[in-house]
Order: structure tokens, then C-alpha cells, then sequence
């Protein structure tokens, strides 16, 4: 318990460095922005107080502290970690790649109440899985909030480190905008070289700037509180927000915009869930950030009680300590990657991000948490509307700014649809066009086809069956290795998958054609850059797990199991007779290989049925041991990876939108893109590329 909680305190003090740059900046720039055009009432400034505490307190404290950081997938939050928690109660992916195996990862274990309202959740379910409407809607809405995030990521260090080091010229007047500039960059470039350096070190190194900056500004408020207009309190009392509103009507109802800026990165604490934990990010949240964020924002409306001519620099008129207090606003603004935006164009991505994000969660109380209907709508009227009218005032002052993250995401969603419009059907043609068994049996008995001694790593994205690009290979190059493994590359909607569940097997054809599939199984936040020598090792290892299951135990015992096997459609045929009479397209994962399922400790043995081994004799257990011993003589003579180059046309009668889409556009994204064999990790020299056109 005591280290449990040393390991919070630890998070807490981290979290404090990494996520409260954005939001802990806000104040230097929300009263210039709110009041641009100067301060019309006395009360306006209570009004703008009224809305900037409710709002904080509705959308940051209710909507993301309390509820949104519960709505995480395994740990991870964010617009993505929601989509992923939502592909798995139902099958929304636009790509045909599901196999009931993965659903057995142990990362991939669902959550929920299904005692509660399931007839609802299976009817959401239905149309999720069933309405290709309803899967290209969700597909749009979470590409549209990534693209926005991206885009937010590159306006934030630009616009904001400027309007940080502006700052200065209240000391330094003699300071240029072109000097201004040059000291930005300069900040820009130490900002992102320290990014290197990692999350864990990030934190520690600048925590202390953090809390010293939070500590500050809420100690400054205090002061201002204190010595300008404690009267300012009052605007706890809502009524200030309905005066606010009835004295300015349509100037009151654009600068709603303005007021976004409050909580501009505090979408950063669900986003970046998977690196602290909930009790953190909660724990620093509501002993560091909140109270010194109001304090700030109440001593900056107390001071602009006394001095509303100041309206434009607010922050740095208030300090009674200028210099030092600018320093450390420098400071802060090199420490975060993504400080908060000045400017308008920041703001339509916080609140689409806001508006997707609600929307997402509604789907998961729906599906996954299988709520009361009552709580769930309560959720969703409170918000929703609120944020459209947020909404509406940032669409109203479109052309001064917000249009240029419209523009960029616009831009990159077009790159993410076309890329996976692209993907699919490519996917698809593949598919229907994988080898019969006839085809692929009698390709491996023509008396052409050499066997050439090492291990071969076919990469292909078929998850299923063997691609039409392999004949193709056997065509150009009539030799195929001593053992053949097809390697399928597969994300599944899970943060992660532990080591010992990353491999699945199956024999696609006879056992003494030595041919194999494995399917590779990765979390959308595992890397790809291990090396591939140790994916070739652990490859191996697992593979021989599969042999010593595949032939240890009878057919009948393996069909009587509720166990991670799967038949392969496109190889399908009738049960062969005899020991071998395991199908030759079994899955078996070695965490849960046969000798493994009568242990006690082993979870899985709690959920799956008690086996007996089958008698055999000392040969059948020599044969096994040879069998693998011949995978591992083979794999120490050598392995090559060949990899599957697909060139996807257009067909000639297409329409000239998709020739341009297909030929052109993707056609340019894949060849600027990160080649496969780097993102694997592949030694070049011993790199074999197979080229093949698909028209689709």
C-alpha cells in the first residue's frame, strides 16, 4: 500500500511537468483576448469571471477530471483510446481482418455491466456492426478530432512561446518584433530538442518550474485578491453570467470563444492517461492546478476592478514582481511542448476535440459501462448543447483564424481517408483473391520448385490465406526456403499485448512442406522497432511451442476445447484421418500451449477444460524433437524477408475521381511515406523485394 501510493505521489509530481504547461499558461493571455475591445461595464468583468469558473468547473473538473478519465481503454484516454474501447464490444473496423483469437488477448477483455440495460447495449451494438453508415460516421468523427489535435500540436509552440516572450517588452520596451522573433525560435529549437529525452525525464526535469509557476500566479492572486476588490467573489453567483449576457447580447455571445482558452490543454489529461494513472492526474489536479488557476484568474478580475484601462496586459500589469515572473513564464514555455495558443485559430480545435470526445463517451456508456438511460442522457444534454453554443461562437469569427486549423485538418484527413480507402480495397481484392487449397498444394509439388536451405519471412497483411503476390514469386523465382513462414503484422484495438500472447500459428498446408503462418499481434501504443533478430528469435521459440502442441495431442482433444483455434476459410477441407489429424490451419498460442492448461497457476486453465495427454511412444516424441530441432538448424543457416511490394491502379473504366485518388494521391503518399522495411526493422542485406500491380 505504501509504495502504491509513493508510485501516485510520484505520477502526481510527473503529471504536474507534462500536462499542466497549457492550461497553467491560460492566464496570460484569457482577459486580453475576452476583452479586446476594452471593458464596456464595470460587472462585465464579474461576468467574465462567472463564465470562466463554471466553465472550468463543468468541462475540465466534471467533464474530464471525474468522468473522462474513466472512460479509458486498459489505462489509455484520449479521442483514439475511445474508438479502440468501442471497436471492441462491436466490430466497426472498415477492414476484414477479425479473428475470434484476438478477442482471447487477455488486454482485450471487455468490461461493463451486462446485467444492465443489455438490450439497449445490443441494440447499439447491432447498428454499430450492421450500418456501414454508422461505421464511416465514427471512422470521420475520430479522424477529425486526431487531425485537430495535430493541427493544435502545430500552431501551439509558435503562437504561444511568441506571445510568452512578448512579455518581456514590459521591462525591455526597446525589445524589436524582430528580436521577438528570434528569441522564439530560439526557445522553439531548445523546446523540441528536449523532447528526445522522454515522457519520465520531461517530468522530473521540469515539475519544479511547474509547481514554482502555479505557486506563483496563485500566490499573485491571492494578493491582487486581497488588496484591489475582494468583491469579486461574487461572481460564484451565476447571475452575473445571465447579466453578462443580457447586457452584451451578441459581443457577449462571441466571446465565448475567448473563454475556450481557460481550459485549452486540459484535454492533455485524458489524452495522456497512459502514461500517468487516474488517482495522479486527480491528486495533482486538485491539490496544485485548481486552486492556483482560480486564484489567478480571481486576483487578475479583482485587479482589472481598480484598473480596466489595463485590459490588454492584464497578467503583467498585476505582478509586483515583474521581471522575475516573466523569466519564469520563459521557463515555462520551454518546458512543455504545447503551451497554450493566443489567437483564435486555437480555438475551434479545443472545442471540436470537446464536442467528439463527449460524443464518443456517450457511445461508451451506452456500450460499454451499459449505464442508467437517465444518467446517460443527463451527460449528454448538459453537454452537448453547451459546447454547440461554444461551438457556434467560435464558427462565427471563422475567418479570423479558426480556418486555418479547419484548413490543416482538412488536409490531413483527406491523407488518413485516402490512405485507408486505399488500404481497404487493396485488403479486400487480396482477400478474394488468396490461392485454393488445390492451387497452393499443387504449386508446392511442381517438380520446378526448389527448396533452398534457411527460413523465409513472407510479409503480408492477410491475416488468412496465402496471397496472390506468393505465386507471382514462385513464377519469377522458382525456389522457395526449407521452412516458409507467412508473417501477418495485425494492431489490435488494445493499448497492448504482452510478449507472451504476441504469436499465433497455423500449418497452411501439408506438415512436410514445412509451411507456416504466424500472426504477429501488436496494441496500437506497442512499437515496431525491435530488432529484427530478436522478432526472429522469439518467433522461432514460439513457433516450436506449436509443433510440440500440434502433434503432442489428438485431434479429438483439441477439438473438444474452447481454445484459440481457428480454420482458415480459404484453406478449408475435410478432417484427414489418424494422429495428424490436427488441422493444418490450428492457431495455438504458447502461453496457452497443452502442457501448460493443467497447471493451477496458469489463469487460463480457470476457463478452459482439463486435457489428457496422449500415449505416445518414444519415437513419435523423437520425431517431435527433430522437427524442431530442424526449424532451429534452418533458422541458424539463414533468414531472408521478403516482402510483398504492391503497386494498387485504378482500373481503366474507373471514375476520374478515384484514378486520381488511387493513382495519384496515394500513389505520392506511399512513396513518401516510411518504407516497411525500416518501420520492421529489416536488414537490407537480406532484404528480398516481390513487386506486383493490383488494379481495384
Amino acid at each position: 500500500m505504501q509504495d502504491s501510493w509513493w508510485r501516485t505521489l510520484r505520477l502526481a509530481f510527473q503529471c504536474v511537468g507534462i500536462l499542466y504547461g497549457d492550461v497553467g499558461t491560460s492566464p496570460l493571455y484569457v482577459y486580453s483576448t475576452a476583452f479586446d475591445h476594452g471593458v464596456g461595464h464595470p460587472d462585465d468583468i464579474l461576468g467574465v469571471l462567472s463564465l470562466i469558473i463554471y466553465s472550468f468547473m463543468l468541462f475540465t473538473v466534471v467533464k474530464i477530471v471525474l468522468v473522462a478519465l474513466h472512460a479509458n481503454d486498459d489505462g489509455d484516454g484520449g479521442t483514439f483510446a475511445l474508438y479502440s474501447l468501442i471497436s471492441r464490444y462491436a466490430k466497426v473496423s472498415l477492414i476484414p481482418n477479425h479473428q475470434a483469437e484476438d478477442e482471447l488477448v487477455s488486454s482485450y477483455s471487455k468490461h461493463g455491466h451486462p446485467s444492465a440495460t443489455l438490450r439497449r447495449a445490443n441494440w447499439l451494438k447491432h447498428l454499430l456492426e450492421t450500418s456501414k453508415s454508422a461505421k464511416i460516421s465514427l471512422f470521420l468523427l475520430t479522424i477529425l478530432a486526431i487531425a485537430m489535435v495535430i493541427s493544435d500540436s502545430v500552431l501551439t509552440p509558435p503562437i504561444s512561446v511568441l506571445s510568452a516572450v512578448s512579455g518581456l517588452k514590459e521591462k525591455v520596451p526597446a525589445l524589436t518584433t524582430d528580436q521577438i522573433v528570434w528569441i522564439t525560435v530560439a526557445i522553439l529549437v531548445v523546446l523540441f530538442a528536449i523532447q528526445r529525452f522522454g515522457t519520465d525525464k520531461v517530468g522530473y526535469s521540469f515539475a519544479p518550474i511547474i509547481v514554482l509557476w502555479l505557486l506563483l500566479i496563485g500566490g499573485v492572486g491571492l494578493y491582487n485578491l486581497i488588496k484591489y476588490d475582494v468583491g469579486v467573489l461574487r461572481s460564484f453567483n451565476p447571475k452575473y453570467i445571465i447579466d453578462y449576457f443580457r447586457r452584451n447580447k451578441k459581443e457577449g455571445w462571441v466571446s465565448l470563444g475567448d473563454i475556450l482558452l481557460v481550459f485549452t490543454g486540459t484535454e492533455a489529461l485524458f489524452a495522456n492517461l497512459g502514461y500517468f494513472s487516474i488517482r495522479s492526474i486527480q491528486l495533482s489536479f486538485s491539490f496544485v492546478l485548481l486552486p492556483s488557476i482560480l486564484l489567478t484568474y480571481i486576483g487578475q478580475a479583482a485587479y482589472l476592478r481598480e484598473h480596466p484601462e489595463h485590459f490588454a496586459d492584464t497578467f503583467y500589469r498585476s505582478v509586483p514582481i515583474n521581471l522575475l515572473l516573466c523569466i519564469a513564464s520563459i521557463l515555462v514555455t520551454i518546458s512543455f511542448k504545447t503551451t497554450t495558443i493566443i489567437g483564435k485559430a486555437h480555438e475551434i480545435c479545443v472545442i471540436l476535440v470537446m464536442i467528439i470526445t463527449t460524443l464518443l463517451m456517450t457511445i461508451v456508456m451506452l456500450l460499454v459501462w451499459k449505464n442508467n438511460i437517465w444518467w446517460i442522457a443527463l451527460f449528454f444534454v448538459i453537454f452537448i448543447p453547451i459546447e454547440s453554443i461554444y461551438l457556434s461562437s467560435v464558427l462565427y469569427k471563422f475567418t479570423h483564424g479558426p480556418y486555418v486549423p479547419v484548413a490543416m485538418s482538412a488536409v490531413l484527413m483527406v491523407v488518413m481517408i485516402v490512405w485507408h480507402y486505399v488500404h481497404a480495397k487493396r485488403y479486400k481484392y487480396e482477400l478474394k483473391h488468396t490461392l485454393s487449397p488445390n492451387k497452393a498444394k499443387e504449386l508446392l509439388e511442381h517438380h520446378d520448385l526448389k527448396r533452398v536451405p534457411g527460413v523465409g519471412l513472407f510479409y503480408t497483411e492477410l491475416v488468412q490465406g496465402i496471397p496472390p503476390i506468393f505465386p507471382h514469386l514462385i513464377e519469377k523465382i522458382p525456389t522457395i526456403h526449407s521452412v516458409l513462414i507467412f508473417v501477418s503484422i495485425k494492431h489490435l484495438h488494445v493499448p497492448h499485448v504482452d510478449a507472451s500472447e504476441r504469436f499465433l500459428f497455423r500449418q497452411v498446408e501439408l506438415e512436410e512442406y514445412k509451411v507456416f503462418r504466424c500472426v504477429a499481434r501488436y496494441g496500437y501504443r506497442d512499437s515496431l522497432d525491435q530488432e529484427a533478430e530478436g522478432f526472429v528469435l522469439a518467433l522461432v521459440e514460439c513457433l516450436q511451442y506449436y509443433i510440440r502442441d500440434a502433434n503432442l495431442y489428438s485431434a479429438d482433444e483439441v477439438q473438444n476445447i474452447s481454445y484459440p483455434i481457428s480454420r482458415d476459410p480459404s484453406l478449408s477441407r475435410e478432417k484427414p484421418s489418424g494422429r495428424h489429424a490436427i488441422y493444418a490451419e490450428e492457431m495455438i498460442t504458447p502461453i496457452q500451449s497443452f502442457s501448460e492448461l493443467t497447471t493451477p497457476s496458469n489463469g487460463v486453465s480457470n476457463r478452459l477444460p482439463q486435457f489428457q495427454a496422449s500415449k505416445m511412444n518414444i519415437a513419435e516424441l523423437a520425431k517431435i524433437e527433430e522437427e524442431q530441432k530442424f526449424i532451429q538448424r534452418e533458422t541458424e543457416k539463414g533468414v531472408v524477408y521478403i516482402l510483398g511490394e504492391s503497386e494498387v491502379v485504378a482500373r481503366p473504366r474507373s471514375s476520374l475521381l478515384k484514378k486520381i485518388v488511387v493513382n495519384y494521391i496515394y500513389s505520392f503518399l506511399r512513396k513518401n511515406f516510411m518504407q516497411g522495411e525500416k518501420m520492421l526493422s529489416i536488414p537490407h542485406g537480406k532484404l528480398l523485394k516481390v513487386g506486383i500491380s493490383y488494379e481495384i
